[in-house]
């Protein structure tokens, strides 16, 4: 089911399952916005595909494909099959920023970089800002 344009719709990559419901529940009871949540970034790309997201919150440190990886498919993905759709903006969200390369980053379409513990009554305007929806 496609989520309505009324409301900014969201997706949340993130492998921790007390984590990811933290981050849903900020966004939904917060900011009102729809969340689609998932823990893998295989299912983060058909989701992309299938859901059109307007903002990606995306764990870094995953099993199986890692956050930068997923940046990588999820760049390709719109050079091939969403060619016709904007890029989908990206805020980072992890509990170690050492080892990312920032133009790396920017060039991946990473708007942004949210650390872990991050305060959950300030996520979704930290969020809003980076993404210039304020």
């Amino acid at each position: 089911m496609e989520a309505s344009s009324a409301q900014p719709v969201l997706l949340v990559i993130e492998d921790d399952d007390p984590v990811r419901e933290v981050i849903t529940n900020c966004f939904e009871d917060i900011a009102g916005w729809k969340v689609i949540a998932t823990k893998s970034g295989q299912e983060g790309l058909k989701l992309v595909a299938s859901q059109h997201p307007k903002a990606i919150i995306l764990d870094v440190m995953m099993p199986e494909m890692d956050g930068i990886t997923f940046l990588q498919q999820l760049r390709e993905l719109n050079t091939t099959h969403l060619a016709d759709t904007p890029a989908v903006p990206v805020i980072i969200i992890t509990a170690s920023s050492s080892g990312l390369n920032s133009s790396e980053l920017t060039a991946l379409g990473v708007k942004g970089v949210i650390a872990k513990p991050f305060d959950p009554f300030r996520l979704t305007k930290q969020t809003a800002e980076l993404l210039g929806w304020v």
